[in-house]
């Protein structure tokens, strides 16, 4: 009887930490000043460092394994469900201990993923740093930006050759990735990236149905690529997944945070990788504005650059099925849920940084 007390009175202690946990992790959000002072500029990138020399040298993605074992687990709960609706033995159920073990999980997966690196979704981030605000642009600016980027595409295009664009080896593109970010470095401190931990995704495939060129795992700092989407993406796609290893936690900051380190690689497929991804942006929320701009912008593309519309567009119509918009509409809430109000469609964003950035700076 004093062991049941006993017991009961360290579950109540234990669930009263960890709520005071959530709650003060919760209460931090509505700080970002602080946490961009002391967690994300604090103690994140020693989090960070660690992670990425733990995980770094390991050939494989120890995040992939962590999410398969995680699924595997969850199936085999859903089985055990399914059994006990399926033969009605709803008595053997102790729903107070399947209710506190759900708590524990849940409680204990939010905190983790907040203190190894979700707090970053509430720092003001690269534009704290920079000094610009994304605030919204009118039809002029984004005439302007996406004319520009039409002859960045065009250019590094041309310089690329009129032949397929091939990636001889991956490991190569991550190498560079790393060095364009150590060049950024010397005009943004901030963007000192050191001990790579970039990794081919072991779900390309899958990916292709799950709708995702590259994932970071905030479980294992890890940046996984899928690297069955066409050539020229991969650079650029690089630059965003380590991007969000820097603690750049909003898709839109990742997406203008790998632009700044593509652009100060020396290698001219990190640039076209880059201008092809962001004129694709801008010219899509053109086209929303004005049709008829937009529709002569694409026109205007450089023939190689249109052979490379085409393989991404045949690449994304393979890979249509019925699963991929269930995964994006789960991807649309959680992205909502982590201060990001246009969900999915916050990638596009950053067109706006870009304005911001082109009307500070005069170039992109």
């Amino acid at each position: 009887m004093k062991k049941d007390k006993n017991s009961r009175k360290t579950a109540v202690i234990t669930i009263s930490f960890v709520l005071i946990i959530s709650i003060l992790i919760k209460v931090a959000s509505y700080f970002p000043l602080h946490i961009e002072k002391y967690y994300s500029r604090g103690i994140y990138p020693y989090i960070s460092s660690f992670y990425r020399s733990v995980f770094g040298w390991i050939p494989v993605s120890i995040g992939d394994i962590f999410y398969g074992i995680a699924g595997f687990l969850l199936l085999m709960v859903f089985i055990r469900f399914v059994k006990i609706i399926i033969k009605k033995r709803f008595q053997q159920i102790d729903y107070n201990n399947v209710l506190k073990k759900a708590f524990f999980v849940l409680a204990g997966i939010y905190i983790y993923f907040n203190l190894s690196w979700g707090l970053n979704y509430n720092r003001p981030g690269i534009a704290h740093q920079l000094g610009i605000n994304p605030k919204t642009h009118n039809e002029e600016d984004l005439k302007l930006i996406t004319g520009i980027l039409l002859k960045k595409v065009n250019e590094n295009r041309q310089l690329l050759g009129t032949g397929k664009i091939n990636v001889t080896s991956y490991e190569q593109i991550f190498e560079e990735a790393q060095t364009a970010y150590q060049s950024a470095s010397s005009n943004y401190p901030f963007l000192q990236y050191k001990t790579r931990s970039i990794k081919r995704s072991m779900y390309g495939r899958m990916g292709n149905f799950l709708g995702f060129l590259g994932y970071y795992n905030p479980f294992t700092g890890e940046a996984q690529l899928n690297l069955t989407q066409p050539r020229f993406l991969i650079p650029y796609v690089s630059c965003h997944e380590m991007a969000h290893q820097l603690g750049y936690a909003s898709e839109s900051e990742a997406n203008f945070v790998g632009y700044l380190a593509a652009i100060n690689s020396k290698d001219t497929l990190f640039h076209y990788s880059a201008y092809f991804d962001l004129f694709n942006y801008a010219n899509r929320e053109l086209f929303n504005r004005d049709s008829a701009t937009a529709k002569n912008y694409y026109q205007q593309l450089d023939t190689l650059v249109k052979r490379d519309e085409e393989e991404l567009r045949e690449y994304w119509r393979k890979s249509d099925n019925a699963i991929e918009p269930l995964i994006k509409l789960f991807y649309d809430h959680y992205l909502k849920a982590n201060q990001q109000a246009k969900g999915v469609k916050s990638y596009n964003e950053v067109v706006g940084w870009l304005i911001s950035y082109y009307h500070k700076y005069g170039k992109i």
